[in-house]
This record gives structure tokens, sequence and C-alpha cells, in this order.
């Protein structure tokens, strides 16, 4: 697979496979308090899916090749993990009690997830564990042109901004709370948007200007998302009254709650887009080297 095709691919093949178990596996309960599991089946469901499809791609391209990746099996079962660990209990239960734990499950999705199922370059792999049919038309001409529209540099950045800043508007924040159908749109675009972005961020096909591009997406990124994470730690007033009325199991009251979320965003948050930053530069200095070398 080329690396044009490749690019489409991991957006519209990660997207695809992930994106509905990161929407179903959280969903609103009445009573969250009282949830001990999953708080939706089916989300369990397709989450154990995509890793037998995955499993099974991963034993067949073994068989085949002889010759086993395994750094990218390694990053796209730990991707996995935190997906499945941020989208099931206990972190899916306490969510509904408290704003930090909810922003952690947010932080979990964006930040560790989504890079490292990108990093994995998974698709070839899901292909080999998909039927015929299922796999050519993940692969289409009109997905792949999509997939490489989307992961646009400036394109991906605005999609992931839009995103990240929309729904953490206090009435689409809330009616996320309150509606399952909006809590499925709101996780599922956090998901789609993050993996467009970081496979903005680390397309295999980028040469030094493109890294260049990418060193400045995520320092303004890392920028924009820590004035939010601010917003939230700094305010003296509940954003989002549904917390407010809620006692979490920690004892903290609404605003300290909330500025704990703030905290998490601002802080583990922006450490993720510097480790990134230094991983671009030590990518772009090594290119930079073997150019001179050539030389």
């Amino acid at each position: 697979m080329s690396s044009k095709h490749s690019a489409a691919g991991i957006v519209i093949g990660v997207c695809g496979a992930l994106m509905p178990a990161a929407a179903f596996a959280h969903s609103v309960a009445p009573d969250r308090s009282a949830a001990t599991g999953w708080s939706d089946v089916f989300g369990a469901v397709l989450l154990a899916v995509v890793a037998l499809v995955y499993a099974v791609g991963q034993r067949r391209v073994t068989r085949r090749s002889g010759a086993p990746r395994e750094g990218g099996h390694v990053r796209f079962w730990l991707g996995w993990t935190a997906l499945a660990g941020a989208l099931g209990p206990p972190l899916d239960v306490w969510s509904s009690l408290s704003f930090a734990a909810h922003m952690t499950q947010h932080e979990l999705m964006m930040l560790v997830a989504a890079p490292l199922l990108v990093l994995a370059r998974p698709l070839g792999t899901l292909m080999w564990g998909l039927p015929g049919r299922v796999g050519s038309a993940l692969t289409s001409r009109s997905l792949r042109r999509m997939g490489a529209w989307l992961a646009a540099p400036m394109v991906a950045w605005l999609l992931h901004a839009f995103v990240l800043w929309g729904w953490h508007v206090p009435g689409a924040f809330e009616a996320g709370l309150r509606s399952v159908p909006i809590h499925w749109l709101q996780h599922a675009s956090f998901f789609a948007a993050a993996v467009i972005y970081w496979w903005s961020i680390f397309s295999s096909s980028a040469g030094a200007e493109r890294k260049g591009v990418a060193l400045v997406s995520v320092f303004t990124t890392a920028v924009h998302t820590g004035v939010l994470g601010m917003l939230l730690t700094f305010s003296t007033q509940p954003w989002y009254p549904s917390y407010a009325h809620v006692v979490n199991t920690w004892g903290l009251t609404a605003i300290e709650d909330q500025q704990l979320g703030g905290l998490i965003m601002w802080v583990p948050g922006g450490m993720a887009f510097i480790i990134a930053a230094l991983v671009l530069a030590a990518a772009w200095l090594k290119q930079a080297e073997m150019r001179a070398a050539r030389g």
C-alpha cells in the first residue's frame, strides 16, 4: 500500500473500526452510582470484536511474512487497552460522578489511545483479519480521498480545535450528559478528531517541510488546549450544573472537581504535546543528518 493510500486508510480504517466502540462503550445510565460494570454491553462487544479482528490479522500476517511487526503490534494493543480503560469500569462509572474523571476519559482517548493507534499503523493487519469485501469497502477510492483531505495539516488542526472547544461549551457538554445519543456523538467526535489530528502529525510520508508544519501544529494545539485547561482551573463558578448536584466519591466540591479536571487537561495534557514535539524534533534532526550525509 502506498504512503498516500496509507494516509487515507489509517484515518478511515482506525476511525471506522474503533470509533463505534469508543462511542457505544460510554452511555449515560439513569443510576450510574449503582453501576459496577460496562454501562453498555454493546460497546464492550465492539471493543472485543476489534481486538479479535486484529488478533486474527496479526496471526495471518505473521504466518505469511514470517517477520512480525512487533513494534506496531505492541502500540496497537497499548492503544486498545487505553481506549478500553477509558470507556470501561471503573472510570466510566466515575465519569458521571466527577468532571475530573470525565476529563481523564477524554485525555486517555485523545492523547494516549489515538496517537498509539495511529503510530501502530494497524490498517494492513485489520484488513487481513476482515472479510475481503469489508476490507475493500474501507479502502475504496472515495474513502481514501476523503481521508487524505481530512488528514491535511490545517484541516486536521481546525477539526481537532473545533471539536475540543465546541464540546466544552457548557450547553453542549450538558446536552451530552443528559442525552445518550448526544453523548455518543461527543465521544465519537472526540476520538475521530484525535485520530485524524495525530495522523496529520505522524504521517510517514512527511518530509522536512511537513515535519516543521507538524511541530507548529503541536505547539499551537498545546497552547489552545492549555488555555482551555486554565480557564477551567481558575474559574470560580462551576461550568456544568449537572456536576454541581452530584456528590462524588472523593468528597470534592463541584468547583474543586472542575479545577482538578482543568489541571488534568492543562498539565498531563500539555506534557503529551511536549513529548510529541520532542519525537518530531528528533525525527526532523535525524532526517537532516541523513540529507547532510548524502550531500
